[in-house]
């Protein structure tokens, strides 16, 4: 597979790479792992690439103002290694160790695999699971979005073009919270057949994220309603995870058809709340 021709530059700044793709027809390069297979296959043909994974500002995991931020660049590897991630969110930081295999985990990014919004990647249960902020800056300034606004449908989100994911930003959890990310993973892309995040507070309010499940990943809002505040002892589990996928389009594909994904939806949704128990 040969891309079409395209022109190449490496970014110093954020400013720089605004104003490279300004003009609407470049695309951005962090990890590239999503963007380059697109180009080959020429699903997308793109006529400049701007390479922003050296940008230093988009890298790093720091704390201020209770909240841990990540910048967009950061990889999965720093994000799996990162102490203040294993401390204060820890789902985060075991999601991370799962993505792919170690190639794609030294070079692929947080801030990428967001802006691409693949209904498999493991990142938007992460974000969504843990209230998370999308903090977006393009030429009219900066924006902080919601995570539970930020996807929009399948490969779609609120990014508009000549907009840059710079950072997210996770209040940090009340001491004594649980959390807990699991996965059926396709064996060979370790991307999620279905993958749920739980994030569960010291006052039994409950938080549950998919991905993998639907076309665009999802908060459980049903579950959750059904779990907040109670015990989640085996009756009470059995009969709140019953709605998983109600109103959304749950998957059917040839790894696995709809009715076989949404029962293992709810087999990893039970194992989790388990978890956090």
């Amino acid at each position: 597979m040969i891309p079409v021709a395209f022109e190449y530059k490496k970014a110093e700044t954020v400013e720089e790479a605004l104003a490279e793709i300004s003009a609407g027809k470049g695309k951005l390069l962090a990890g590239g792992y999503s963007l380059l297979p697109s180009i080959k296959m020429r699903l997308s043909q793109p006529d400049l690439l701007v390479d922003i994974a050296n940008i230093p500002t988009l890298k790093g995991v720091f704390r201020e103002n209770g909240q841990i931020n990540i910048g967009a660049g950061t990889t999965h590897h720093d994000i799996a290694k990162n102490e203040l991630i294993k401390k204060h969110l820890p789902f985060f930081a075991e999601a991370a160790g799962m993505i792919g295999d170690v190639q794609v985990r030294n070079r692929g990014t947080i801030g990428g695999s967001l802006a691409h919004a693949d209904p498999a990647a493991d990142w938007p249960a992460l974000v969504l699971a843990s209230d998370a902020s999308i903090e977006v800056r393009g030429s009219s300034g900066v924006r902080n979005i919601k995570a539970t606004n930020f996807f929009t449908g399948l490969f779609t989100t609120q990014l508009q073009e000549g907009e840059i994911i710079t950072g997210i930003q996770i209040p940090v959890p009340a001491e004594g919270s649980k959390m807990i990310y699991l996965k059926f993973s396709q064996p060979a892309s370790r991307f999620a057949i279905v993958g749920c995040a739980v994030l569960r507070f010291p006052d039994g309010k409950t938080n549950i994220a998919f991905t993998g499940v639907a076309d665009t990943p999802f908060r459980d809002r049903e579950t959750e309603n059904a779990v907040s505040g109670k015990a989640l002892d085996v009756s009470n589990l059995d009969a709140s995870i019953n709605g998983i996928g109600n109103g959304v389009n749950v998957l059917g594909d040839n790894f696995a058809s709809e009715d076989y994904r949404r029962n293992l939806a709810k087999v990893y949704l039970k194992r989790a709340l388990q978890a956090v128990a």
